[in-house]
């Protein structure tokens, strides 16, 4: 199986449908998403029609997600944060929070954990920012890869001996003898300095996982949140990615 692993789409449609164009080239047989389907962008009904007609395998929650059904207390959010999920719950639809209810926690299929954040109390949403955070997860881990979201920038960690080793690179060969973690970014609001969406490409009989980036019209996700009367900050952070 050759899977697309989507994390951190926020309501952005712009970004979502530049990346399903792209991953119409890379000849994947499904689709995984790793949560915050909605929070933060100004268009997450299109966005979650967007989802249910690809049909991802698994479904994980995010913190947005939990959010904007009540499942999480957005007094924990910053103020950003908050108004985006109050907006958000405004406007979604019974069905559409229905669906967002049915996105899991956490799985385990085969060789991969999937989880929005890390793998320590994964209903809190801790962030994996570092070797440190990804060592707490992989401690947890009990297959070869755990792939996460959560912190809008897409990376590698590698298990190494007894500590856990950053990987700076945008592909990765996979060794069947090592545990790995891997973080897909964000592909509605990337935050670490490239504004490109991002999503990850993982070849299970290939053994390889790939970062791929790419551009989108962000002047018009732009309009779109300010013309929503979300806070303008949502909309200037994305042309910066951060």
């Amino acid at each position: 199986m050759r899977y697309a692993i989507l994390s951190d789409i926020h309501g952005n449609l712009e970004a979502i449908e530049a990346v399903l164009e792209s991953v119409r080239g890379d000849s994947v047989d499904g689709y995984i998403s790793l949560g915050d389907v909605v929070g933060y962008g100004a268009d997450p009904s299109p966005v979650i029609k967007i989802l249910q007609s690809i049909k991802p395998r698994f479904l994980i929650a995010g913190n947005h997600d939990w959010g904007v059904i009540g499942a999480a207390d957005i007094s924990d959010f910053n103020n950003f944060a908050q108004a985006a999920i109050e907006w958000t719950s405004k406007i979604l639809s019974d069905s559409e929070k229905k669906y967002l209810e049915s996105f899991e926690l956490k799985r385990v299929d085969r060789n991969m954990t999937l989880v929005h954040g890390s793998l320590e109390d994964p209903e809190r949403f801790n962030y994996v920012l570092d070797a440190g955070d990804a060592f707490i997860t992989m401690a947890l881990l009990q297959t070869q890869l755990c792939f996460v979201g959560h912190s809008h920038s897409p990376g590698f960690y590698r298990e190494d001996g007894e500590s856990i080793k950053k990987i700076e690179s945008a592909f990765l060969k996979l060794d069947l003898g090592q545990r790995y973690l891997v973080n897909a970014g964000s592909v509605g609001q990337p935050r670490d300095l490239d504004p490109r969406a991002s999503y990850v490409i993982y070849d299970e009989e290939g053994m390889s996982v790939e970062v791929k980036r790419v551009p989108y019209d962000i002047k018009k996700a732009q309009d779109k949140i300010i013309a929503a009367g979300l806070p303008p900050f949502l909309a200037y952070r994305l042309q910066d990615g951060q």
